[in-house]
Order: C-alpha cells, then structure tokens, then sequence
C-alpha cells in the first residue's frame, strides 16, 4: 500500500515530529511512504521558543506546507494527487493547522479514494485557542477514521463529534533515542554525583506543572537522602519565576536547571542518569515523555491527569499521584522505598506498546 503522512517531521523539534518519523520508520517496512512535512510550521511571532529545528534530520521529506500560505496547500493536493496515496495520515495536535488540513483533505476527497485518517494527539490545546472546537470540525469532517492514544482523547473526540469512527491505540514506545548506557556511565557524562537522581524532561510549559515538582522538593528534602532532581528542556515560560521559587523555598541545592533543548544524541544520557521520571502535569491527554521512560526501562511517577495514568501499572512500572506537592513527594518517597523489580515490569509492558503493532493497527480498521 502507499502511505501518506501529514504533519511535522525532522528537523522540526517536538514529540510530533518524531512521532511521524518513527511511525514512518516502521510503515516503511511493508509499504510505500511518502512524507509530507511543512516548509513553516509557526510564524515566529507565535513561536515562544529559541529555534522550531533540530539538528536531526534522518527522513526524507516533501516540505511543502505552510501553514498559513494557500498557494502550498493548492500544491499540496496536486503533489497527493500524482502520487495517489492509499491512505492519508494527518498528524492533528492544534486547531492552529486546521484550515490547512480542511483545504488539502476536503480537495482530496473530490478526486481520490483515499482513506483519511486523523492522528489525534489532541483534540483541543493544552492553552486557550481562539474558536478551537470550530476550527478543529472543520477538518474533522473530512476524516474516514480517528485515532487516539487515550480514553481521554477519545472523550473530547466524541464530544465534539459523536458519530466519529475512532479507534483507540496506546502510544508506542520510541525505539529512536539510542541505546542504553549504564547509569554509573550517564552520570559521569553529565556530571551528577547525587546518590537519587529524579529527571523532569522535556519543554516546559506551565501546565507541565514544574513548579508543582519544585514545591515538591521542599518537602522531599525532609524524607530523602542525596536527592537531585534534574529538569532538562527548553523554558517556554520565565525562567526567573523557576529559579526564584527554587530559591524562595530553599531547595536550590536539590535542582539542576538545564533550560536548554536536548538534542536526540543527548536524550538518553538524562534517562540512563535518572532513576525515576517524574510528570507532575497539571493537564494532560497523553505524554511521549512516558513512552521514552519505558525505553530506556526507567519507572515513572505521573499525576492523575487526561490520559496518563491509562500507562502506568501502579507499583509495577510506577506510581500515580495528584498533581499537588505533597501527593508528588509521596510518591517518589513510595518509589525509593520499593523492593520492586520495576525493569523486568517495564520490559514486559513495552511489548503491549510497539510500533508494529500501532501500525497493523491502522491498516486492519482501514482495510
């Protein structure tokens, strides 16, 4: 079969981007693909970060979209149509790219076969969007199926838009970010000395909740012993609101600021170092962060928040908590007082979770 993917891919940065590439990287193995991407994502004025690219770029692309120029969507269609894909995969995460994707899928559908299938990371944004619900049924309408990779998803999904043929998948585990190291070796490289290492990772955004974490350590300080929590990732926020929280509550000695964005050569470092990854989301639907954890067969604790608990076996391969400090510090505290074998938990969860399966998956519903 041919495949068409839609939406960011390297050297776009994000979780969006290497969700495409990785799930191109295994559609690959059995049919033809032809990746899509974008020649601009956001306008800058819009993009709160230092860069939108990496210094990765292992696909080979069509950069054709831009999210705001017409004219590319037109010569979008036209590129579709001469290659009469058998399947379409739009990456949907922001209501931002919705009239684009209505444009391209609406003018396919008039010509082509093709089964249209919307990818849902999200189906509304994490912040307030100006006429989100309209914007994101405008391309809605044009979708054959949906997919998403939580219960949560699918219950905004459905609020919005009742009859659609949705089908739940769990999110795969990233297989990209290099191989394990030993933990002695990452610490060493990254110069941590601390006996417990806790890893926040990724962008931070506020309703990642990395001020929940930090309130957290003022608490942990009284019940852990050589404890450093290390939060690696690229500050959308003020980074002074963080430093000076840290150092309000005295546990500017217990965190290491790292706002910078890691990139994919550098991830797995972070996770070798850590013993535990911690989500202290406030909202949510679903994390590539966790996926990433159980790669690199590292135990998680997450709050019970949009779809993140549905990946974790409590006491198996982690602990939930509410997004508050105290229920977070309990956790962690749970953690290091376990006797668990949390790898060899880890190591069978990751089977349940492959990209082989995710894409067999889509090709049953379709066929």
């Amino acid at each position: 079969m041919k495949i068409a993917l839609i939406g960011p891919f390297p050297p776009f940065r994000g979780g969006i981007s290497m969700f495409n590439h990785s799930l191109s990287k295994e559609f690959e193995k059995n049919h033809t693909v032809f990746r899509i991407s974008f020649s601009m994502m956001y306008p800058k004025i819009l993009f709160p970060g230092k860069s939108q690219f990496s210094d990765f770029n292992a696909s080979s692309t069509d950069k054709i979209i831009n999210s705001l120029n017409p004219f590319s969507w037109i010569k979008t269609v036209k590129q579709l149509n001469t290659l009469m894909p058998d399947i379409i995969i739009f990456q949907y995460w922001h209501p931002f790219f919705s009239p684009a994707f209505q444009f391209i899928s609406k003018r396919i559908k008039l010509v082509s076969k093709a089964k249209i299938i919307a990818n849902c990371n999200n189906v509304f944004p994490h912040e307030k969007f100006f006429m989100s619900k309209r914007l994101a049924l405008m391309f809605f309408k044009n979708v054959d199926h949906f997919i998403v990779m939580s219960t949560s998803v699918k219950k905004d999904l459905y609020k919005i838009h009742p009859l659609a043929n949705c089908i739940e998948i769990k999110h795969p585990v990233y297989d990209i970010f290099g191989k394990r190291i030993s933990k002695d070796i990452a610490r060493s490289k990254l110069s941590l000395k601390s006996e417990k290492i806790i890893l926040f990772f990724g962008m931070i955004r506020d309703y990642k909740g990395l001020d929940i974490l930090i309130r957290s350590a003022n608490d942990l300080k009284k019940k852990l012993n050589d404890f450093k929590i290390v939060v690696a990732g690229e500050c959308y926020e003020n980074k002074k609101f963080y430093y000076n929280l840290a150092k309000d509550l005295d546990v500017e000695s217990k965190i290491r600021f790292d706002f910078k964005f890691i990139p994919n050569h550098d991830v797995g470092k972070y996770f070798c170092a850590a013993d535990l990854v911690v989500l202290p989301y406030k909202s949510a639907t679903q994390s590539g962060i966790i996926p990433i954890a159980y790669h690199f067969n590292k135990p998680v604790v997450s709050t019970n928040v949009g779809g993140l608990s549905e990946c974790v076996d409590v006491g198996k391969t982690g602990f939930i908590c509410e997004p508050d400090a105290k229920s977070i510090s309990k956790a962690v505290v749970k953690f290091f007082n376990s006797k668990t074998n949390f790898k060899d938990h880890i190591n069978s969860i990751k089977k349940q979770y492959s990209w082989k399966f995710f894409v067999d998956k889509i090709i049953s519903t379709v066929l």
